[in-house]
Parts: C-alpha cells; sequence; structure tokens
C-alpha cells in the first residue's frame, strides 16, 4: 500500500483539536491559561536551573549519560506533581529487551517530560535542532541527545547514523516520527520514514506509544489563546512491533502499522456526527 492509498490520509478518522474548542470557553478562560503557563515556566525553567550543575556534570561524557537519565527520571516525577499533570499508563504491554525504538505521537511538550516516566530504560531523544538553541534545554542535546536538523539532508543523515550507532551499543531509541508537533493535534501528520528505516536495518523493534491528552494540557507557550491547564495525563504503551526479517521493502506497511496502532486510541475524540468533546 502506498502512501497515497493509505485510507487515513483522505479520510482522517480523528478531529483537529481546534475544531473541538468552544470559542466562548476560549475566550473566557484565557486568562487563566495564561497563568497556568506561566506558573508552569515558572516550575520548569526553575527546578531545572537547581539542577543545572549536576546535569552539567554528568554530561561532561558518555559515561555520565546512565545516570543523567535517571535524574531526569526523577526530574520528571517532580514535574508531574507540581506542574499538577499527573501520568497515568492506562495500558502497558511488556517492552521488548533493549534496544528499541520508541515512537510516540507529538502532540505537546509534555510528551518529552512524560516519556521518561513511561519508558525505564535508558533511551537518547530524537529531537528537532531547533532544540540547541533553548535555554538550559539545550545542553542535552549537545551532548547526550541527538539533534535533528530537518532542514538539510546531509545534517538530517548525519542524525541518524548517530542514531544506528546508539542503537549498536545497545542503547535505546526515542523519535516522534511526525517530526514536529502538528497544528491539527491530536490527529497526527504523517510519519516521516527515518524511525522505520532505522528499525528495518537494525532489526530492532518498535514500541508504539500514545499520549492520549497531552494535546489538551499544554499547548504551544508562546499564542495566548493556546490550551493550558492541570489534568491527568493518560498513556498507552502498545505491544512492541517487531522487525525480525523485515526488508525495505516492508517499509511503508510498517510505517502504516505503527501509525494505525498509535492512532486507534485517538478515535475516541473523533466521532463529530455525535459531537466532538468541548475543550478548552
Amino acid at each position: 500500500m502506498s502512501t497515497r492509498e493509505h485510507q487515513h490520509h483522505d479520510q482522517p478518522v480523528v478531529c483537529e483539536g481546534e475544531a473541538m474548542r468552544s470559542v466562548v470557553l476560549k475566550w473566557l478562560f484565557c486568562v487563566p491559561r495564561f497563568l497556568y503557563k506561566l506558573y508552569f515556566g515558572l516550575i520548569f525553567f526553575g527546578s531545572l536551573t537547581v539542577l543545572y550543575i549536576p546535569f552539567k556534570l554528568l554530561l561532561r561524557d558518555d559515561t555520565g549519560y546512565p545516570r543523567a537519565f535517571k535524574l531526569m527520571r526523577g526530574w520528571g516525577v517532580f514535574l508531574n506533581i507540581f506542574l499538577l499533570v499527573p501520568q497515568r499508563v492506562i495500558s502497558k504491554a511488556p517492552l521488548p529487551e533493549p534496544p528499541y525504538i520508541i515512537c510516540a505521537n507529538h502532540g505537546s511538550y509534555l510528551d518529552i517530560v512524560h516519556m521518561y516516566n513511561t519508558v525505564p530504560d535508558f533511551f537518547l531523544f530524537m529531537g528537532k535542532y531547533e532544540l540547541l538553541k533553548w535555554p538550559l534545554i539545550g545542553m542535552f542535546f549537545k551532548r547526550m541527545n541527538i539533534a535533528v536538523n530537518r532542514g538539510s539532508r546531509t545534517e538530517a543523515a548525519k542524525a541518524l547514523i548517530k542514531a544506528a550507532r546508539t542503537i549498536d551499543k545497545g542503547i535505546c531509541v526515542s523519535m516522534f516520527p511526525e517530526g514536529t508537533i502538528p497544528h491539527t493535534a491530536p490527529r497526527m501528520k504523517l510519519f516521516k520514514d527515518g524511525a522505520f528505516k532505522l528499525a528495518i536495518e537494525k532489526q530492532v523493534p518498535i514500541v508504539p506509544i500514545t499520549f492520549l491528552d497531552h494535546w489538551k494540557l499544554f499547548g504551544e507557550p508562546g499564542e495566548f489563546l493556546s490550551r493550558g491547564h492541570p489534568g491527568s495525563a493518560c498513556t498507552v504503551v502498545h505491544p512492541f512491533v517487531p522487525t525480525k526479517g523485515l526488508t525495505e521493502a516492508d517499509l511503508d506497511n510498517l510505517r502504516h502499522q505503527v501509525f494505525d496502532t498509535i492512532e486507534a486510541p485517538l478515535k475516541k475524540y473523533a466521532p463529530r456526527k455525535n459531537g466532538p468533546p468541548v475543550v478548552i
């Protein structure tokens, strides 16, 4: 089945998030949302400032990366509590033995925070190149994690080579195959090939993960009317998808299979004929 023939591309089965919003509620709650996002930023960057020196010391060389990962998981627990966005894993299939590739939908920056509390095995993130320029956050992508410059095919290829070497060391890699946070979230963008090419090349399984609520809990921080409020964040960890014996000819089918798996729990937000849920 080719990309153009995949059924979701012509008839999406998940609503766009903006279509589920009430215009009245969007404006009525704009001030509380702004105050929450301000609180979010203070807690996030304030706590990261406190942890900056410990992280900086652990990130001096790759021998400290596993301990930096454990510290990140501990920080994630702190953020879950103080950002008022407790995570609830409503379904968790057994994970394969490392290394494997983690693929999740990308609806919010909360995806990154909660990924560390979802997957206990040491992994490196692949993230957008722009994160290198973020204050404090940039140190993780200058050292431990893998920055991807999608504006350059050469640089993007180098990032995949680095990810391949990571897997060769027995370390997992976490990727958002959409490549960015789509403005249509929870409706996903088409998946890019990178994660699936890598999984087939290295013959490692893929662990699909669905973040159900992040898109409506925390939107783009710089947009005044974007979403932002406390709430429970539900996660589904799906059974892993093996790639043993697959070749490049199976790439499209593998990508579609993972897309469908991640999308399936999101369909509860889709039924327009019954009226989509109202979110603020």
